[in-house]
Parts: C-alpha cells; sequence; structure tokens
C-alpha cells in the first residue's frame, strides 16, 4: 500500500515521504481500517516537526483522524493507532474506540466531525458550561478548530464573535454563523470585541491560539468569564498573570480532550451521540475547504502549518468516496 511517512523531523514539506510499504498488522484489541478519508489536523504538523506532546517512533505516518471502512464494511470514525496513522490506503486503530460515523454525513465530514467538534463540545460544555444568551468569542474562527466552536457555539444559543486573520477568512466566519467578525489584521481585536459587547466583553473565550490571542483575552474576557485554553497554534505558550484572573473574576479552564479516552471514555460516546444528532438536523457540518488526493498531503499539511488554510482539508486516497 502507499503511505506517507515522516523519518525525521522538520517541516512537513521537507520530512514527508510517500512510500510503497506493507499493510499494518493489527495488535490486540485493533482492526485494519481502508481510509476513506483522513483530515489534516494541527498535530500532525507538530508531530512532523517533533514538537507534539505525543512522539511516535520514526519512522511513522501523521494523520490522527479519519473515516474508515471496517472489513465487514461499516464506516466508522476513529483515532488511527501511531505509528500507522491515517495518511495512507490503511490504518490501524483501537476497536473500543470506534464511532458510527454519521449517515447525514460523507466520508470527509464524517472524518472531521471527531476531534475539532469533540474539542469544541467538551471545552463549551464540559469545561465551560456555556449557556444560551452568552457571547462565546473564537479565535481563528476560520479554521478547522474554531469553525467547529463557532457552530456548537451557535446551535447552543450563544452569540459569536470570531476572530480571523484576513478578509478571506472573514468571509468564512461569516458563513459559519458569526454574528460579529473581527479582522486582527486590520482592527484592535480588543476594541472591536469591547465594542461589540458594550463594554462588557466575553462570557466564554475559546483560544486554540495562544501568545497574543491569550493577552488579547484576558483584556475582554466577561466578569465571571471562563478563557478556555485549546492549543497553542502560534508557536507561543502563554504565562498568565494569575493575579490579573483573581481581580477581574475569571476563570482559566484547560482542556486536553484525548484524556478523555482513558479517564472517562463514555463522555466521548456521549458527546458522539450529541454531534451525531447536531449533524442529523443540520445544526453542525464540518467546513471541508479542499479534498486532496493522498500524493497531496504532505504539500496541505504544510499549509496547515502556515496558517493559510479554512476549515478542514481532507485526504482521500485513490478509489475512495468522499
Amino acid at each position: 500500500m502507499q503511505a506517507w511517512q515522516v523519518h525525521e523531523n522538520g517541516e512537513p514539506s521537507e520530512v514527508m515521504r510517500l512510500a510503497d510499504v506493507a499493510q499494518p498488522v493489527p495488535g490486540e484489541g485493533q482492526v485494519l481500517l481502508k481510509v476513506r478519508a483522513a483530515n489534516i489536523n494541527f498535530p500532525d504538523v507538530l508531530m512532523c516537526r517533533g514538537h507534539y506532546q505525543v512522539r511516535p517512533p520514526l519512522p511513522f505516518t501523521p494523520g490522527v483522524e479519519i473515516c474508515g471502512e471496517t472489513e465487514d464494511g461499516r464506516r466508522v470514525i476513529a483515532n488511527p493507532a501511531l505509528p500507522y496513522g491515517g495518511f495512507a490506503e490503511y490504518a490501524v486503530a483501537d476497536a473500543a474506540a470506534l464511532l458510527s460515523a454519521p449517515d447525514s454525513l460523507d466520508d470527509a465530514e464524517a472524518a472531521a466531525l471527531h476531534i475539532g467538534y469533540q474539542t469544541g463540545w467538551f471545552g463549551l460544555h464540559r469545561r465551560a458550561h456555556l449557556e444560551a444568551g452568552e457571547t462565546l468569542l473564537v479565535h481563528a474562527a476560520a479554521g478547522g478548530v474554531g469553525s467547529a466552536a463557532v457552530q456548537l457555539g451557535k446551535a447552543a444559543g450563544a452569540t459569536v464573535i470570531g476572530v480571523v486573520g484576513g478578509a478571506e477568512k472573514a468571509a468564512v466566519a461569516r458563513e459559519l454563523g458569526c454574528d460579529v467578525v473581527v479582522d486582527r489584521r486590520s482592527q484592535d481585536v480588543v476594541s472591536a470585541v469591547k465594542e461589540a459587547t458594550g463594554g462588557r466583553g466575553a462570557d466564554v473565550i475559546y483560544d486554540p491560539v495562544g501568545g497574543e490571542a491569550y493577552t488579547q483575552s484576558t483584556k475582554v474576557v466577561a466578569f465571571e468569564g471562563r478563557i478556555v485554553v485549546v492549543g497553542f497554534a502560534s508557536g507561543t505558550i502563554p504565562s498568565p498573570g494569575l493575579n490579573h484572573a483573581l481581580v477581574k473574576n475569571y476563570a482559566i479552564l484547560g482542556l486536553h480532550w484525548g484524556l478523555y479516552n482513558t479517564k472517562n471514555p463514555k463522555l466521548v460516546q456521549h458527546c458522539h451521540e450529541q454531534l451525531t444528532e447536531l449533524a442529523a438536523r443540520g445544526a453542525i457540518k464540518p467546513l471541508i475547504s479542499e479534498r486532496v488526493p493522498l500524493a497531496g498531503a504532505a504539500d496541505a499539511v504544510q499549509r496547515l502549518g502556515d496558517g493559510v488554510t479554512t476549515g478542514r482539508i481532507a485526504v482521500v486516497p485513490t478509489g475512495a468516496q468522499a
């Protein structure tokens, strides 16, 4: 079969190589899956660079999120068991963690209804307890993680402010349903958010960016607001001033979604049921901006790492329908 492999750490376009390799052999409790679609996530970029908290042994195949097909023909959503990731024709995954692919979504959309939407659901509902009528601010609102949070926020009845970088991404954020869009390249984020909220600020802030975005968050978080720390796409990990959190009376909430797979897997299944129901009634629909063949995976991963993509890019192996 064909699979992308990383033999050394570095930029994805430089270290990912497409090769003919043997099909992976499932271990105990694992299943072999034919990859129907694999979505590109920022952890794929970080793993190529060697900067992710999970460091699979070299060489490894990236691709942490797929819609696959079991040997008996079932469509499932899975996180492949590294080092046999999803940017390949076949991958392996833990049988106990498979989720049914919703009938309402195609393969690429189904693959994208996993990490980003699970993270958004846990972040907004389990951690921040977002309520209808509250104001949600989403950084990088046009990206894969941000777009999921925007849709989930709207589905929950929140007023959503999306922060983006550039006019193209601003247009995407509006299409996603943001009530207010702030272009950080042409607007002052803090002033714009304060103006949009009448000076009150945002009740919940969803931050997959870190760096300057986090600093902005602390300036626009409302009384009893919650900042959900999801990731650090900017490459800069903030050092929060806890005295500031005390004086302004807000909460800083960390979210590592992957821990729920081991700490409370029943919640992951419950979340998937909620997401499936939302997708079935059209309240959420993953934004797939591109579908590329397997040969285009390295370039697509690099573009995500460079911050020039919107929504999700799906890698569709030859012969798969997505």
